[in-house]
Protein backbone atom coordinates (compact mmCIF):
# COMPACT_ATOMS: atom_id res chain seq x y z
CA UNK A 1 0.00 0.00 0.00
CA UNK A 2 1.76 3.52 -1.02
CA UNK A 3 2.14 6.24 1.00
CA UNK A 4 -0.91 8.12 0.27
CA UNK A 5 -3.24 5.67 0.45
CA UNK A 6 -1.80 4.76 4.28
CA UNK A 7 -2.22 8.32 5.48
CA UNK A 8 -5.23 8.39 4.55
CA UNK A 9 -6.81 5.21 6.09
CA UNK A 10 -5.42 6.39 9.20
CA UNK A 11 -7.55 10.01 8.47
CA UNK A 12 -10.52 8.13 8.12
CA UNK A 13 -10.13 5.60 11.21
CA UNK A 14 -9.68 8.64 13.40
CA UNK A 15 -12.68 10.70 12.08
CA UNK A 16 -14.93 7.64 10.54
CA UNK A 17 -17.81 9.39 12.61
CA UNK A 18 -17.53 12.42 10.79
CA UNK A 19 -17.66 10.93 7.42
CA UNK A 20 -21.22 10.47 5.70
CA UNK A 21 -22.08 7.08 3.91
CA UNK A 22 -24.92 7.28 1.05
CA UNK A 23 -27.45 5.39 2.01
CA UNK A 24 -30.28 5.86 -0.79
CA UNK A 25 -30.20 4.40 -4.04
CA UNK A 26 -29.67 7.24 -6.65
CA UNK A 27 -27.59 10.15 -4.42
CA UNK A 28 -26.56 13.03 -6.44
CA UNK A 29 -24.30 14.64 -4.03
CA UNK A 30 -20.58 13.88 -4.12
CA UNK A 31 -19.85 14.89 -0.99
CA UNK A 32 -21.61 12.66 0.52
CA UNK A 33 -19.86 9.39 0.56
CA UNK A 34 -17.05 7.27 1.94
CA UNK A 35 -14.13 5.44 -0.95
CA UNK A 36 -12.64 3.44 1.91
CA UNK A 37 -13.04 -0.23 1.24
CA UNK A 38 -14.33 -2.24 4.20
CA UNK A 39 -15.19 0.78 6.06
CA UNK A 40 -17.94 1.89 3.73
CA UNK A 41 -19.48 -1.52 4.22
CA UNK A 42 -18.65 -3.07 0.64
CA UNK A 43 -15.77 -5.44 0.45
CA UNK A 44 -15.05 -6.81 -3.33
CA UNK A 45 -17.47 -6.11 -6.23
CA UNK A 46 -21.28 -6.66 -5.60
CA UNK A 47 -22.84 -10.45 -6.00
CA UNK A 48 -25.16 -10.40 -9.02
CA UNK A 49 -28.41 -12.61 -9.40
CA UNK A 50 -29.66 -11.66 -12.19
CA UNK A 51 -28.97 -11.03 -15.72
CA UNK A 52 -25.60 -9.07 -15.34
CA UNK A 53 -22.63 -9.71 -13.46
CA UNK A 54 -19.96 -7.14 -11.68
CA UNK A 55 -16.32 -8.37 -13.37
CA UNK A 56 -13.91 -5.68 -12.51
CA UNK A 57 -13.37 -2.96 -10.08
CA UNK A 58 -11.95 -0.53 -12.53
CA UNK A 59 -11.28 2.87 -10.23
CA UNK A 60 -10.55 2.81 -6.08
CA UNK A 61 -8.19 1.46 -3.56
CA UNK A 62 -9.90 -2.07 -4.40
CA UNK A 63 -8.42 -1.87 -7.99
CA UNK A 64 -5.83 -3.43 -10.36
CA UNK A 65 -5.82 -0.32 -11.47
CA UNK A 66 -4.89 1.72 -8.07
CA UNK A 67 -6.29 4.95 -8.95
CA UNK A 68 -4.90 5.81 -5.45
CA UNK A 69 -1.55 6.11 -6.58
CA UNK A 70 -2.71 9.55 -8.48
CA UNK A 71 -5.01 10.40 -5.46
CA UNK A 72 -8.67 8.99 -6.81
CA UNK A 73 -9.84 7.13 -3.68
CA UNK A 74 -13.53 7.30 -5.19
CA UNK A 75 -15.32 8.78 -8.52
CA UNK A 76 -18.17 8.66 -10.45
CA UNK A 77 -19.50 8.14 -13.89
CA UNK A 78 -16.73 6.74 -16.03
CA UNK A 79 -17.43 8.53 -20.00
CA UNK A 80 -15.43 6.51 -22.27
CA UNK A 81 -14.81 7.16 -25.99
CA UNK A 82 -12.79 5.61 -28.90
CA UNK A 83 -10.01 8.28 -29.54
CA UNK A 84 -9.89 7.80 -33.35
CA UNK A 85 -6.72 5.81 -33.54
CA UNK A 86 -7.94 3.01 -30.92
CA UNK A 87 -7.00 4.40 -27.79
CA UNK A 88 -9.97 4.78 -25.05
CA UNK A 89 -10.40 7.63 -23.14
CA UNK A 90 -12.49 8.31 -20.18
CA UNK A 91 -13.24 11.08 -18.20
CA UNK A 92 -14.70 10.94 -14.49
CA UNK A 93 -16.78 13.03 -12.64
CA UNK A 94 -16.21 14.38 -9.11
CA UNK A 95 -13.30 12.62 -8.00
CA UNK A 96 -12.39 11.87 -3.96
CA UNK A 97 -9.04 12.46 -2.75
CA UNK A 98 -6.35 13.14 0.29
CA UNK A 99 -5.67 16.92 0.88
CA UNK A 100 -7.91 20.04 1.55
CA UNK A 101 -11.61 19.13 2.32
CA UNK A 102 -13.95 21.81 0.56
CA UNK A 103 -16.14 22.26 3.99
CA UNK A 104 -17.58 25.41 2.53
CA UNK A 105 -19.33 22.55 -0.08
CA UNK A 106 -19.64 20.30 3.22
CA UNK A 107 -16.93 17.63 1.99
CA UNK A 108 -14.54 16.07 4.00
CA UNK A 109 -12.51 14.99 0.73
CA UNK A 110 -10.54 17.25 -1.62
CA UNK A 111 -11.99 16.60 -5.13
CA UNK A 112 -11.63 17.22 -8.79
CA UNK A 113 -14.87 17.52 -11.36
CA UNK A 114 -13.26 16.48 -13.90
CA UNK A 115 -9.75 14.02 -14.84
CA UNK A 116 -8.90 11.70 -17.94
CA UNK A 117 -7.50 8.02 -17.77
CA UNK A 118 -6.07 6.86 -21.13
CA UNK A 119 -6.38 2.54 -22.11
CA UNK A 120 -5.44 0.63 -24.90
CA UNK A 121 -8.02 -2.28 -23.54
CA UNK A 122 -10.69 -3.65 -26.71
CA UNK A 123 -11.07 -7.04 -24.60
CA UNK A 124 -12.77 -6.14 -21.15
CA UNK A 125 -13.21 -9.65 -20.36
CA UNK A 126 -10.48 -9.38 -17.52
CA UNK A 127 -11.04 -6.24 -16.68
CA UNK A 128 -10.09 -2.27 -18.04
CA UNK A 129 -6.14 -1.77 -17.77
CA UNK A 130 -5.15 2.44 -17.72
CA UNK A 131 -2.04 3.52 -18.94
CA UNK A 132 -1.57 6.62 -18.27
CA UNK A 133 -3.58 9.45 -16.69
CA UNK A 134 -3.68 13.33 -17.39
CA UNK A 135 -1.76 14.78 -14.13
CA UNK A 136 -0.36 18.04 -12.26
CA UNK A 137 3.01 18.77 -11.56
CA UNK A 138 3.10 16.73 -8.38
CA UNK A 139 2.04 13.33 -10.33
CA UNK A 140 -1.98 14.12 -8.86
CA UNK A 141 -5.03 13.53 -11.84
CA UNK A 142 -5.96 16.93 -12.37
CA UNK A 143 -8.96 18.98 -13.27
CA UNK A 144 -9.47 19.42 -17.40
CA UNK A 145 -11.41 22.10 -17.09
CA UNK A 146 -11.29 23.95 -13.03
CA UNK A 147 -14.70 24.62 -11.88
CA UNK A 148 -14.66 27.35 -8.53
CA UNK A 149 -16.85 24.52 -6.86
CA UNK A 150 -18.54 27.26 -4.93
CA UNK A 151 -22.55 26.73 -3.56
CA UNK A 152 -24.88 27.82 -5.94
CA UNK A 153 -22.20 29.62 -8.28
CA UNK A 154 -21.02 26.38 -9.81
CA UNK A 155 -20.45 23.26 -7.56
CA UNK A 156 -18.47 21.47 -10.02
CA UNK A 157 -18.49 20.92 -14.05
CA UNK A 158 -19.15 17.25 -14.44
CA UNK A 159 -18.65 15.29 -18.26
CA UNK A 160 -21.48 13.44 -19.22
CA UNK A 161 -20.33 12.72 -22.60
CA UNK A 162 -16.85 12.34 -24.89
CA UNK A 163 -16.69 12.01 -28.63
CA UNK A 164 -13.62 12.10 -31.48
CA UNK A 165 -14.31 14.12 -34.54
CA UNK A 166 -12.19 15.25 -36.93
CA UNK A 167 -9.40 14.39 -35.14
CA UNK A 168 -10.07 16.63 -31.87
CA UNK A 169 -11.46 15.06 -28.71
CA UNK A 170 -14.71 17.02 -27.22
CA UNK A 171 -16.52 16.40 -24.11
CA UNK A 172 -19.72 17.62 -22.96
CA UNK A 173 -19.96 18.77 -19.61
CA UNK A 174 -22.63 20.29 -16.83
CA UNK A 175 -22.39 23.50 -14.73
CA UNK A 176 -24.06 22.41 -11.63
CA UNK A 177 -25.34 25.18 -9.13
CA UNK A 178 -26.71 22.85 -6.42
CA UNK A 179 -26.76 19.24 -5.12
CA UNK A 180 -31.23 19.11 -4.42
CA UNK A 181 -33.10 16.30 -3.78
CA UNK A 182 -32.08 12.75 -3.89
CA UNK A 183 -31.19 12.13 -7.71
CA UNK A 184 -31.82 15.86 -8.20
CA UNK A 185 -29.95 18.86 -9.09
CA UNK A 186 -29.88 22.61 -10.91
CA UNK A 187 -27.41 23.02 -13.31
CA UNK A 188 -26.35 26.55 -14.75
CA UNK A 189 -25.75 25.27 -18.27
CA UNK A 190 -24.34 22.46 -20.33
CA UNK A 191 -21.30 22.81 -22.68
CA UNK A 192 -18.44 21.64 -25.15
CA UNK A 193 -14.60 21.57 -24.26
CA UNK A 194 -12.05 20.41 -26.65
CA UNK A 195 -8.68 18.89 -26.75
CA UNK A 196 -5.90 19.01 -29.79
CA UNK A 197 -3.79 16.74 -27.87
CA UNK A 198 -5.24 13.67 -26.98
CA UNK A 199 -7.13 14.75 -24.04
CA UNK A 200 -4.00 16.42 -21.85
CA UNK A 201 -5.05 20.09 -22.17
CA UNK A 202 -8.70 21.58 -22.94
CA UNK A 203 -10.46 24.78 -23.93
CA UNK A 204 -13.83 25.96 -23.36
CA UNK A 205 -16.08 26.57 -26.27
CA UNK A 206 -18.21 29.24 -25.09
CA UNK A 207 -19.88 29.68 -28.06
CA UNK A 208 -21.38 25.98 -27.50
CA UNK A 209 -22.60 26.88 -23.95
CA UNK A 210 -26.47 25.84 -23.56
CA UNK A 211 -28.22 27.37 -20.42
CA UNK A 212 -30.85 26.18 -18.46
CA UNK A 213 -33.68 27.73 -20.03
CA UNK A 214 -35.91 27.20 -22.23
CA UNK A 215 -35.33 23.67 -25.11
CA UNK A 216 -31.80 23.95 -24.40
CA UNK A 217 -33.18 22.93 -20.87
CA UNK A 218 -33.66 19.43 -22.31
CA UNK A 219 -29.51 19.10 -23.50
CA UNK A 220 -28.10 19.50 -19.69
CA UNK A 221 -26.65 16.02 -19.43
CA UNK A 222 -25.91 14.20 -22.93
CA UNK A 223 -24.65 11.20 -24.51
CA UNK A 224 -22.97 11.26 -27.99
CA UNK A 225 -23.02 8.87 -31.12
CA UNK A 226 -21.33 8.39 -34.40
CA UNK A 227 -23.55 7.50 -37.49
CA UNK A 228 -23.22 8.41 -40.99
CA UNK A 229 -21.74 11.29 -40.91
CA UNK A 230 -23.48 12.86 -38.26
CA UNK A 231 -22.64 13.13 -34.50
CA UNK A 232 -26.00 12.71 -32.43
CA UNK A 233 -26.49 14.33 -29.44
CA UNK A 234 -28.86 12.79 -26.91
CA UNK A 235 -29.96 15.39 -23.80
CA UNK A 236 -32.21 15.74 -20.77
CA UNK A 237 -33.07 17.83 -18.31
CA UNK A 238 -30.43 17.69 -15.32
CA UNK A 239 -30.89 15.37 -12.78
CA UNK A 240 -32.94 11.66 -12.97
CA UNK A 241 -36.12 10.28 -13.73
CA UNK A 242 -36.66 12.88 -16.98
CA UNK A 243 -37.37 12.44 -20.74
CA UNK A 244 -34.33 12.07 -23.31
CA UNK A 245 -34.44 13.90 -26.47
CA UNK A 246 -31.97 13.57 -29.19
CA UNK A 247 -30.35 16.29 -32.02
CA UNK A 248 -27.85 15.70 -35.26
CA UNK A 249 -25.10 17.48 -36.34
CA UNK A 250 -22.39 17.00 -39.31
CA UNK A 251 -19.23 15.74 -37.69
CA UNK A 252 -17.56 18.97 -39.10
CA UNK A 253 -19.97 21.70 -37.75
CA UNK A 254 -20.11 19.68 -33.44
CA UNK A 255 -19.22 22.91 -32.24
CA UNK A 256 -21.34 25.10 -33.98
CA UNK A 257 -25.15 24.70 -32.57
CA UNK A 258 -26.72 26.87 -34.86
CA UNK A 259 -26.30 23.46 -37.36
CA UNK A 260 -27.70 21.25 -34.80
CA UNK A 261 -30.81 19.92 -35.77
CA UNK A 262 -33.82 18.27 -33.75
CA UNK A 263 -36.00 15.50 -33.77
CA UNK A 264 -39.32 16.65 -32.98
CA UNK A 265 -41.65 13.00 -33.17
CA UNK A 266 -41.60 12.61 -37.27
CA UNK A 267 -38.74 15.17 -39.04
CA UNK A 268 -35.49 16.17 -38.25
CA UNK A 269 -36.49 20.28 -38.01
CA UNK A 270 -34.46 23.30 -39.53
CA UNK A 271 -31.39 23.96 -37.98
CA UNK A 272 -31.30 25.75 -34.69
CA UNK A 273 -34.52 25.24 -33.48
CA UNK A 274 -33.81 23.55 -30.19
CA UNK A 275 -37.62 24.33 -28.99
CA UNK A 276 -38.98 21.34 -31.93
CA UNK A 277 -37.17 18.55 -29.68
CA UNK A 278 -39.55 16.20 -28.37
CA UNK A 279 -38.94 13.35 -26.21
CA UNK A 280 -37.81 10.13 -27.73
CA UNK A 281 -37.98 8.21 -24.49
CA UNK A 282 -38.72 8.73 -20.99
CA UNK A 283 -37.61 7.99 -17.49
CA UNK A 284 -34.52 8.14 -17.85
CA UNK A 285 -31.38 9.15 -16.22
CA UNK A 286 -27.37 9.08 -17.34
CA UNK A 287 -27.46 7.97 -20.98
CA UNK A 288 -25.31 6.16 -23.22
CA UNK A 289 -26.26 5.04 -26.70
CA UNK A 290 -24.20 3.27 -29.30
CA UNK A 291 -24.90 1.10 -32.00
CA UNK A 292 -24.07 -3.07 -31.46
CA UNK A 293 -23.49 -5.19 -34.20
CA UNK A 294 -24.56 -8.63 -32.60
CA UNK A 295 -28.37 -6.99 -32.17
CA UNK A 296 -27.96 -5.12 -35.51
CA UNK A 297 -29.71 -2.10 -33.73
CA UNK A 298 -28.70 0.74 -31.94
CA UNK A 299 -28.42 0.56 -28.17
CA UNK A 300 -29.12 3.03 -24.74
CA UNK A 301 -28.72 2.17 -20.87
CA UNK A 302 -29.66 4.06 -18.21
CA UNK A 303 -31.21 4.03 -14.88
CA UNK A 304 -35.12 3.75 -14.65
CA UNK A 305 -37.16 5.73 -12.20
CA UNK A 306 -37.10 2.75 -9.82
CA UNK A 307 -32.90 3.12 -10.21
CA UNK A 308 -32.38 -0.46 -12.24
CA UNK A 309 -30.12 -0.12 -15.24
CA UNK A 310 -32.27 -0.87 -18.46
CA UNK A 311 -31.63 -1.00 -22.05
CA UNK A 312 -33.96 -0.01 -24.73
CA UNK A 313 -33.23 -0.77 -28.87
CA UNK A 314 -34.02 0.83 -31.73
CA UNK A 315 -33.77 0.60 -35.75
CA UNK A 316 -32.53 4.11 -35.82
CA UNK A 317 -30.92 6.43 -33.88
CA UNK A 318 -33.84 8.78 -33.48
CA UNK A 319 -36.15 5.66 -32.49
CA UNK A 320 -38.48 4.75 -32.19
CA UNK A 321 -37.28 3.09 -29.31
CA UNK A 322 -38.32 0.01 -27.29
CA UNK A 323 -39.74 -0.87 -24.14
CA UNK A 324 -37.08 -0.98 -21.32
CA UNK A 325 -34.94 -4.12 -20.64
CA UNK A 326 -34.09 -4.64 -17.12
CA UNK A 327 -29.99 -5.24 -17.03
CA UNK A 328 -29.66 -4.53 -12.88
CA UNK A 329 -32.19 -4.41 -10.95
CA UNK A 330 -32.74 -2.18 -8.45
CA UNK A 331 -33.36 -4.71 -5.83
CA UNK A 332 -29.75 -5.87 -6.46
CA UNK A 333 -27.85 -3.63 -6.60
CA UNK A 334 -29.90 0.11 -5.54
CA UNK A 335 -26.76 2.58 -5.57
CA UNK A 336 -25.81 1.81 -9.15
CA UNK A 337 -26.24 4.65 -11.22
CA UNK A 338 -24.87 6.07 -14.88
CA UNK A 339 -24.07 2.97 -17.41
CA UNK A 340 -21.84 3.37 -19.58
CA UNK A 341 -21.30 1.47 -22.71
CA UNK A 342 -17.54 0.28 -23.78
CA UNK A 343 -16.48 1.79 -26.93
CA UNK A 344 -15.97 -1.33 -28.63
CA UNK A 345 -17.86 -4.24 -30.22
CA UNK A 346 -17.45 -7.19 -28.27
CA UNK A 347 -20.04 -9.79 -29.60
CA UNK A 348 -22.97 -11.24 -27.27
CA UNK A 349 -21.44 -9.93 -24.51
CA UNK A 350 -22.42 -6.57 -23.66
CA UNK A 351 -19.74 -4.47 -21.07
CA UNK A 352 -20.61 -1.11 -19.70
CA UNK A 353 -19.60 1.03 -16.53
CA UNK A 354 -21.68 2.22 -13.83
CA UNK A 355 -21.18 3.88 -10.48
CA UNK A 356 -21.94 1.90 -7.44
CA UNK A 357 -22.64 5.06 -4.85
CA UNK A 358 -22.36 3.09 -1.39
CA UNK A 359 -18.89 2.36 -2.32
CA UNK A 360 -18.30 5.54 -4.55
CA UNK A 361 -16.39 3.81 -7.08
CA UNK A 362 -17.07 2.64 -10.46
CA UNK A 363 -17.30 -1.23 -11.21
CA UNK A 364 -17.25 -3.02 -14.98
CA UNK A 365 -20.59 -5.25 -15.83
CA UNK A 366 -21.34 -7.95 -18.22
CA UNK A 367 -24.08 -8.73 -19.84
CA UNK A 368 -24.96 -11.78 -22.06
CA UNK A 369 -27.36 -10.61 -25.25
Amino acid sequence: MNKTASALLSAVAGASALILVATTPAEANPNAINPIPVLNGTSGLPNLAGRTRAVFQVTGMASPNNTQSYNVLGTDLGIMWDNGNGEMLTAFGDTAGLGLPNLLAGSFWAWRSNILVRSHTHDPSTGIFFDSVVRDIVGQARDLIPSPKIPFVEISRIPTAGISAGGVQYMSLMSVQSWDDVGQWTTNFSGLAASGDNGETWGELPATRRPNDGGNANFQMNAFLKNGGFVYEYGTPSGRNKAAYVARVREGDIANLGEYEYWDGEHWSRRGDVNAAAPIMGGVGEISVMYNEYLGQFISLTTDPFNSVVMRRAASPEGPWSAPEVLIDTRELPAAYAPSIFPYQTGRDLYFVTTVHTQYNVVLMRTTL
